[in-house]
């Protein structure tokens, strides 16, 4: 009971980090026909909050390990929504950069601060990390929905304030209410013998699956997330992508219902570990992936749902496995580690789709390219290592 309202606010910081990372891909359908210019060479601005984001993570997870996690929690919440305050102000490309790279780098706090808590309050628990998975996802789905409207009733610029104004708000409903229990770190007995042995080479294949997956599966979550709107844009048709409200509205559906994959898969972690779960899932992202860089029409939300059931499903596998496997006192680090490689892919992303976008003239190739990622990450769960639960071991 006691740890239920630092997890709230856990779980509430995870979707306020991915709505306001969402926000600027969605309304930059209508900065750029304010500003005059192409949408590839707008949307590219973003990159500067993926590697703001890249490079913040690294310090967080440090700092994570070291400073009260719940006071680097209020910094968070305060700085994220002052940066999107900023965001919605920005004069031109200049200030926009600006502010989008300060929205980076308090957005960096979370996930090595805010996924090493949730691990530490529920002992690495599949479920909480799935659940505390979907609040994240909502933060997608609620941000195409509500940029998108906000956009239409009330321009761009106040996409970006009134969510901002709502995270100050939050972080001060935070310094009130959520107290210290995120900041308890505990430690894993020392393995002695043969069985220290196997545990560090179960660690080895871990720790590499999670690089490749934070390679190659940011490349996949980065990609799709931010060309999702653009994509129904071009390919859903005049009868199914119309305004922009209609298109954030249909991406955020996709979005909310494919996160809520992630509960069974939190579920049966606990029950059969990750190497089962993670072939599956990611083996049945290749096909799916290369479909919806070629489906046109009500088809579309079809393929692009079940590629993101697929997507958001795997989510929670790689922080049970550091929770299952990583020390305490490192969790934030290896967190961080494992974070920073998908952001330094993702910090590539936008520019890369831009790029392709404009020479191709369309997403096939972009997706073919996710594709091709979803398979080298699924060679790597091969070597993953069996799990027995507590039950099966009684």
């Amino acid at each position: 009971m006691k740890n239920r309202v630092p997890l709230l606010f856990l779980c509430a910081g995870h979707f306020l980090h991915h709505y306001a990372m969402m926000i600027f891909p969605t309304a930059v359908l209508a900065i750029h026909r304010e500003w005059g210019a192409g949408y590839g060479e707008t949307l590219a601005l973003g990159t500067a909050s993926f590697v703001a984001l890249a490079v913040g993570t690294l310090p967080a997870g440090w700092l994570g390990d070291r400073v009260p996690r719940s006071r680097l929690m209020l910094a968070y919440f305060v700085g994220l929504g002052a940066a999107a305050i900023l965001a919605g102000f920005a004069a031109g490309p200049l200030t926009m950069v600006a502010a989008l790279a300060l929205l980076g780098l308090f957005a960096a706090i979370y996930h090595p601060v805010g996924i090493a808590a949730i691990v530490q309050l529920t002992g690495g628990s599949g479920r909480a990390l799935a659940v505390n998975g979907v609040f994240g996802n909502w933060g997608f789905a609620g941000a195409v929905l509500v940029t998108g409207v906000v956009t239409e009733l009330f321009g761009w610029r106040w996409a970006f304030i009134a969510p901002g104004i709502a995270c100050v708000l939050f972080g001060g409903a935070a310094a009130l209410f959520m107290g210290r229990g995120a900041d308890i770190v505990k430690t894993q007995a020392r393995k002695q013998g043969a069985e220290a042995t196997a545990y560090r080479g179960a660690q080895i294949r871990v720790f590499v699956f999670v690089a490749c997956g934070a390679v190659f599966g940011g490349f996949i979550f980065n990609g799709v997330t931010a060309a999702l709107p653009k994509l129904f844009e071009d390919q859903l048709g005049a009868a199914w992508g119309g305004d922009l409200a209609q298109i954030g509205m249909m991406a955020a559906v996709v979005f909310a219902v494919g996160s809520l994959a992630q509960l069974p898969v939190g579920v049966l972690l606990d029950r059969i570990g990750a190497r089962p779960i993670a072939l599956t899932l990611v083996a049945l992202q290749v096909p799916l992936l290369y479909l919806a860089g070629q489906a046109f029409g009500p088809a579309l939300i079809g393929v692009s749902l079940a590629a993101l059931l697929l997507i958001f499903g795997e989510i929670p596998v790689t922080d049970w496995l550091i929770g299952r496997y990583v020390s305490g006192p490192w969790q934030s680090r290896v967190l961080a580690v494992s974070y920073v490689g998908a952001l330094g892919v993702s910090a590539a992303v936008l520019p890369a789709i831009a790029l392709l976008y404009e020479m191709t003239a369309g997403f096939g190739t972009i997706f073919a390219l996710l594709a091709a990622s979803a398979a080298v990450v699924w060679v790597a769960a091969v070597f993953l290592p069996r799990w027995r639960s507590r039950a099966a071991g009684a």
